[in-house]
């Protein structure tokens, strides 16, 4: 039920980025739909990997690298796209003459290909290695799809981690230096206190959100003593962590550009309310009486 709320949610979001030729323009919000896409694929993929864990126990050792590599992927690049959202946002009230030079449609989409590539090259050198060390049989078996049961060289896990803090490192890095410019500049400018202000609060929630993503770092260290404190409840505290650390960062997207943003509010309420309209007309029929064919709603 989280998972169709959030795909309802983040689809609106989609749908009205995709329906108005001005977002296409706007370097901010192309950055953000491609964090909604990117977060949509990731839950989807999440949810079917834990209902498959929780229903089937084993799956095919092919299909789980699969869905590893790619939840990996997808959860990676959300905080890295976040600090270049709050890059974006720092270029915007610093140096607003230079924004439209700096900050252009073809750059921002280069962007993005650079983030899939720094996080993607890292994780998918694991497979390598494990086809490299594991017999091609390996691949047929069927293990409790997690990622420690699928890339079992400690190598890996160490590679990770050294990943883990240089990508997380730079990102609150990025966070702190962009919040802070922001907040010189708002103390500086004696005009359009409200717009600095309002990027400065959505540079603070990308960092709370970003925060937030950085559960995962420690989730597994966090999961391992609450199992010591509470041995019986593996699945209520897998759940739990789920929630927490992949789902709950992911509400944060649409409140800070659907909710708070006032252009894509205008827009979002304009598709809302046209969809809503859409449902009423298909829910009227006609019928037939004896004087003719009168329309009433079903």
């Amino acid at each position: 039920m989280v998972w169709l709320i959030l795909g309802y949610i983040n689809g609106s979001l989609v749908a009205t980025f995709f329906r108005h030729q001005t977002f296409y323009e706007d370097p901010r919000y192309i950055l953000f739909i491609h964090m909604v896409i990117n977060d949509g694929i990731q839950l989807t993929i999440t949810v079917i990997l834990f209902v498959l864990n929780y229903a089937l126990y084993k799956i095919n050792v092919s299909f789980c690298c699969f869905f590893i590599l790619v939840a990996v992927f997808t959860t990676r690049i959300t905080p890295v796209n976040l600090a270049s959202m709050a890059i974006e946002r720092y270029i915007a009230v610093c140096e607003p003459l230079r924004h439209p030079q700096i900050c252009t449609v073809r750059r921002t989409y280069i962007v993005i290909g650079w983030m899939w590539f720094i996080c993607v090259a890292p994780d998918i050198t694991d497979l390598f290695m494990t086809l490299a060390t594991e017999s091609l049989s390996f691949f047929h078996e069927s293990v409790l799809c997690i990622r420690p049961n699928v890339f079992k060289d400690p190598i890996l896990a160490f590679k990770r981690q050294v990943f883990d803090i240089i990508y997380f490192s730079c990102v609150f890095l990025t966070l702190v230096f962009t919040y802070l410019r922001v907040l010189f500049a708002a103390r500086a400018l004696s005009t359009d206190k409200i717009s600095t202000q309002r990027a400065r609060n959505t540079i603070l929630i990308h960092g709370v959100q970003m925060a937030m993503c950085m559960l995962s770092y420690i989730s597994a260290s966090v999961e391992i003593i609450l199992l010591l404190i509470f041995p019986g409840r593996i699945s209520e505290i897998k759940y739990a962590h789920y929630l927490i650390v992949y789902i709950l960062p992911r509400f944060l997207s649409p409140i800070v550009y659907g909710v708070r943003d006032k252009k894509f509010r205008v827009y979002l309420r304009m598709y809302l309310v046209s969809t809503r309209c859409r449902v009423k007309l298909q829910t009227v029929a006609p019928l037939k009486t004896t004087q003719g064919v009168i329309w009433t709603q079903v």
